[in-house]
């Protein structure tokens, strides 16, 4: 994408960026409302309305700013409130409630290789609808897949964690959660040392290469 001016990289990764984030919540919120918590549904956040998601340093500011430096995106929103203790086994219904947003995230990267791949169809027809599908495609499958990965790292309040938590004595779970004041510091740390790149990139290049495959992009 880096042929694309920086208004053209906005138009391709808005609507990707949005309903990443947006679903990914949502997918909490919904999983929460089966398992018996209807926090997320009493404050209206089971909506596609992103409005109602919307950080606005996450959501936008930690975005835009991505994509002039870098051109690689991510962001977050608004996190679902859920109480745990309307669960009736709070430890594994939270397990399940937390891997939803990730779950979320990997059939919407399915859902953008679709869209990339109905790009390519039209490629001789209508080239220019075309490389907005291939090009918000792509940008599709690129934030779900880094959102899914990321969140899946055992790093308190990163979801990955609180599977790894369901798994944990009492004890140590309690022990292990008390790092989450610390989680968004540690991940800093993680990014600084280089080493999130090192974690991230060989399943993100497999997921990835793997829905390229199965959908015949090039």
């Amino acid at each position: 994408m880096d042929e694309l001016t920086l208004i053209q990289k906005v138009a391709v990764w808005a609507l990707p960026v949005l309903f990443a984030i947006t679903l990914h919540e949502v997918a909490h919120g919904w999983m929460a409302s089966k398992l018996g918590d209807q926090t997320a549904r009493m404050l209206g956040r089971l909506t596609l309305n992103p409005f109602k998601h919307i950080d606005p340093i996450g959501t936008v500011v930690v975005p835009l700013a991505l994509l002039g430096l870098s051109g690689l995106v991510f962001g977050w929103a608004k996190a679902v409130p859920v109480d745990t203790r309307n669960f009736k086994n709070p430890r594994s219904d939270m397990a399940w409630v937390a891997i939803a947003g990730p779950v979320a995230n990997l059939f919407m990267a399915v859902f953008w290789a679709v869209i990339a791949k109905i790009g390519f169809t039209l490629l001789a027809t209508e080239p220019m609808i075309a490389k907005f599908l291939i090009y918000s495609g792509v940008a599709g499958i690129t934030i779900n897949l880094i959102l899914m990965l990321l969140n899946l790292i055992p790093i308190p309040p990163l979801d990955g964690s609180q599977v790894l938590s369901a798994f944990l004595p009492k004890q140590m779970a309690w022990q292990y959660n008390r790092l989450e004041p610390y989680g968004f510091f540690i991940i800093l740390g993680i990014m600084f040392l280089g080493l999130l790149n090192l974690i991230l990139m060989p399943p993100f290049i497999a997921f990835q290469q793997l829905l390229y495959s199965i959908f015949g992009i090039r």
